[in-house]
This record gives C-alpha cells, sequence and structure tokens, in this order.
C-alpha cells in the first residue's frame, strides 16, 4: 500500500464481527451510551470496516490526541531528534571576572531539571554548564545570569484551556526554558484548629521575585485537601485558597509555574555560588536586556533522545512533553514556535503522509483543550498511514499495554495476557468525556485493527461508562 493511497481508503460495508454486534448489542441499547455522543469506527489490515458508530463525527479526544502528536513529531523530526541548551556569554573577561552576562539559552528541552527517569540529573547538566564557564577563563561574574526563553514564542498555554486546569501540574504548558516540568513542589501545613491560616512552603524550584497570596484556611476533620492555585504569567503573583483538613499532618502538591525559565537561571546561579564560581548579579528575563550584544558560546547540552521522550510522553501521558513536540513541530517546519504555526504544521505533515484531514482539529499538543475534534474515521486513516512511517515500530511500542505501566495499567484487569497483551492503545480523560484509541493484533484474517472509540457529553460517572468501553476493547481483541 502506497501512502498515496493511504487517505483515499475506502471504508465501506463491514460485516457482523465481535466488535460490531458488541455495539449493536451492548453500547447501543444502554441508556448511558443512548444519551451521550459516541463515535467508534475500527478497521482491519486489510482496510475493511468491521466496526461503525458515527465514525464522520468530530469529538472531543483528551490524551488521545497525543498519538498524533507524537507520530507527527516523529515523522517530523526523526526518532533521535534532541532538545539543545546552550550557555554562552558577553562582556570582557579579566583576570577570571567576567563584566558581563551570562546566557542560558533555551532549545525547549522538557527534561531539563525533571525528575522523571528518563531525564539526566540537574547537576549534571549544570556541571557542564559550568565546565564551560570556567574552560573560558571565568571565575567570577559581575553581572546578571540571563534566562533565554525566546527559542518558543512566550505563550505557555493556548487560548483554549480550562481556567480550572491553569494551577494544576497537569495545566503546565511549555517554555523555550523549561525547568523542572514547569512546575513547582509544595508542602501545606494546617493549623492546629478549624479555621486556623496554613503554612505554605514551597519546596522546589525557587521561582525569584514570587509573591504567593495565603488564603488558606484549616478544614474541618476528613475534609482532606481542598486547596486550589491559581497564577498569572505577568506578575509573578500566584494565590492559594480552600482548605487543608485540620486532622491532615501535611498536604503536598505540585503545581504550574508560569516562569520556569527564570527557576532554571536561579538555581544555576545558586550552583556556581556553591561550586566556586561567585555570581555577583541577579537573575534577569532575556525581555529585559538590551538587544545587540555579542554572546559567545561556551558550553551545550542535549536532552535524551525523542523517542525516549515520546514512550514517556504515550505511557503515562505527560502534557507538557507533548505540548513541546507540538510546538517543536511549528518551530522546526516554519521557524516559529506557536500554537497557531504548530497546528498548521501539523496538517501540512499529515497531508504530507496522505491522510485526508478532514474531520481534524487540533488545538494543543496533549488533548487538555477541549477545542480539539477529530472523528473516529481521521484516526483510523492516521493509523493507517502511520504503518507505512519508516518509524512506526518505536511509534507502536510508545503506546500502553494494558496491565503493564501506564494509563492502562488497570484497563481489562481480569482478562488474560491473551487478551489484554494485543491492545497497544492511549487512553484520554476529560470531564464527561473517555476515549481510546489506537491498535489491537487481531487473528489472522483482521491482521492489525486501528480503532478509536470516542465518548463525549455523558451524564453518568466515568466509572459507570468505563466497563461497556473496556467490553469493546476486549470485542476488538475477538476479531479473528
Amino acid at each position: 500500500m502506497t501512502l498515496l493511497a493511504v487517505g483515499a481508503l475506502s471504508f465501506t460495508g463491514y460485516g457482523k464481527g465481535p466488535a460490531q454486534k458488541y455495539i449493536e448489542q451492548e453500547l447501543k441499547t444502554d441508556s448511558l451510551f443512548n444519551n451521550a455522543i459516541i463515535g467508534i469506527m475500527a478497521v482491519d489490515g486489510n482496510g475493511k470496516v468491521i466496526a461503525d458508530w458515527n465514525s464522520n463525527l468530530p469529538m472531543l479526544t483528551a490524551s488521545t490526541m497525543k498519538t498524533i502528536t507524537t507520530g507527527v513529531g516523529l515523522n517530523l523530526l526523526g526518532p533521535d531528534f534532541r532538545f539543545a541548551t546552550k550557555v554562552a556569554y558577553s562582556g570582557e573577561i579579566t583576570d577570571g571576572i567576567l563584566d558581563g552576562y551570562i546566557y542560558i539559552i533555551g532549545g525547549a528541552d522538557p527534561t531539563l531539571g525533571s525528575a522523571d527517569d528518563v531525564a539526566y540529573a540537574i547537576d549534571s547538566i549544570f556541571g557542564v554548564w559550568a565546565d564551560g564557564l570556567e574552560n573560558a577563563g571565568i571565575r567570577e561574574i559581575n553581572g546578571n545570569i540571563v534566562a533565554d526563553d525566546s527559542y518558543f514564542v512566550r505563550e505557555l498555554i493556548p487560548d483554549s484551556w480550562s481556567w480550572g486546569n491553569l494551577g494544576a501540574d497537569y495545566g503546565s504548558g511549555t517554555s523555550g526554558l523549561c525547568f523542572h516540568e514547569n512546575t513547582q513542589r509544595f508542602v501545606l501545613t494546617p493549623g492546629k484548629s478549624v479555621g486556623d491560616s496554613v503554612k505554605i512552603e514551597a519546596v522546589y524550584p525557587t521561582i525569584p521575585g514570587q509573591k504567593i497570596i495565603n488564603d488558606l484556611t484549616t478544614g474541618a476533620p476528613g475534609s482532606g485537601d481542598r486547596s486550589w492555585y491559581y497564577l498569572d504569567d505577568i506578575t509573578r503573583t500566584a494565590l492559594y485558597s480552600g482548605s487543608v483538613a485540620v486532622d491532615r499532618k501535611e498536604a503536598r502538591s505540585v503545581n504550574s509555574s508560569r516562569f520556569p525559565h527564570l527557576s532554571c537561571a536561579y538555581h544555576f546561579a545558586q550552583y556556581l555560588n556553591e561550586n566556586g564560581i561567585k555570581v555577583n548579579g541577579t537573575v534577569t528575563d532575556i525581555r529585559q536586556v538590551p538587544e545587540g550584544a555579542e554572546r559567545r558560546v561556551v558550553a551545550e547540552t542535549f536532552s535524551p533522545r525523542l523517542i525516549e521522550i515520546i514512550n514517556v510522553t504515550n505511557s503515562i501521558s505527560n502534557n507538557l512533553y507533548a505540548e513541546t513536540i507540538f510546538k517543536t513541530i511549528g518551530k522546526v517546519a516554519t521557524g516559529t514556535g506557536s500554537y497557531d504555526s504548530s497546528a498548521v504544521a501539523v496538517v501540512r505533515e499529515l497531508e504530507k503522509m496522505g491522510v485526508d484531514t478532514y474531520g481534524f482539529t487540533q488545538s494543543d499538543g496533549s488533548g487538555l483543550s477541549r477545542e480539539n475534534y477529530v472523528s473516529p474515521k481521521f484516526f483510523c486513516n492516521y493509523y493507517t498511514a502511520m504503518e507505512e512511517n519508516a518509524n512506526f515500530v518505536s511509534f507502536f511500542n510508545s503506546l500502553p499495554v494494558p496491565g503493564k505501566n501506564g494509563t492502562l495499567r488497570s484497563v481489562l484487569k481480569n482478562e488474560p495476557d491473551s487478551i489484554k497483551g494485543r491492545i497497544h492503545a492511549k487512553s484520554g480523560s476529560l470531564s464527561s468525556v473517555r476515549c481510546y484509541a489506537g491498535y489491537v493484533e487481531g487473528g489472522k484474517k483482521s491482521g492489525l485493527i486501528k480503532f478509536a472509540i470516542l465518548t463525549n457529553n455523558y451524564a453518568a460517572y466515568t466509572s459507570q461508562m468505563q466497563p461497556k468501553i473496556e467490553g469493546f476493547l476486549k470485542a476488538l481483541a475477538m476479531e479473528k
């Protein structure tokens, strides 16, 4: 099958195999599904539709969107692509003293300072940067450490993200200079009595000049952690409100940061002072530094390979990594790392892959936006095209498998490995949204099945919808 033929696949007709029978007998007769918006399609290895229900309907995707972001990123950038970060200086060095600036020039490495196993230890990276300064003859700095995040357009989050998601760790958008996955860790300690104030400790990383307004109170016993975190991207001001139960020793929270580039510069300056290079200046945003100074690069470090980052992205559904890949697609393809350029670039790449983009609208890379609309038919077209990609095996292996590590570890938990082990898919969840999309290794006749099941706007609890959704996945695995 050629790439040109992929976009023109004729999805006509389907037999009454296990998957379609399950739709007719279990899903269409269930009031929970009748009162929701459901879109399903499954296509076997021969291009034959084996399951269909509203397959042309564009729907919210949640994190199944990550499979499109990572697949297109893999196709455009290649599995060996690495994000680069450079350290440079401007000014003059006299007797080991620099009268000038140190620049950390971001290349959007999403693993920089991350605690994830895929990331390199930040002390080792800082060590390489410090060695570069020492090799340039710098022992003392009479100037500032400048955080340069200009690799991307500074728009940490897309306009379409919901307000309620912005303070949480999963609501951390990407940056031209990421740090610690663009989050901060906090410890909240309640008072001794209900109504007392709550102590806030910002554990790591530090944002220089940050102001936190503490509106937290100690809540009633058994009320748990009901704290909320809000922040802006202009004044470095954050608001903590809500309550923490009096019977909680402490509450640990990981929240999003809008100033990761400044945290990176702050902690590098701290590292230098602790390791023999005195910094007499402060941390400065690149926009506060006059343009035109000649910058001499003294060190460069690189992220892990893109495929290693993609493995984490799809396995644990890492939003930051997905957003970074998405904006890098735009940066590499158009020269501008913005959400608008990236959306355009993804469509262009899909068209180059031979995928018909009818029924496809992408607003972000992770699927957190409620303005992503993708039809089940598009997913099947796209997954079919990915089979023709030189990097297909790497992409396929990045998808979670039920019963193993990742977001599918509890899916089909009572089923044997002969069922679970043949499903390679991505899950996605938002409020009243539950989706699965990917591949199922079918029998000899059906081959590798491509599928998507998207459920939107249901009024029931997700736990009530889940058994029937998993039943459909099982039915797919029973196709001969």
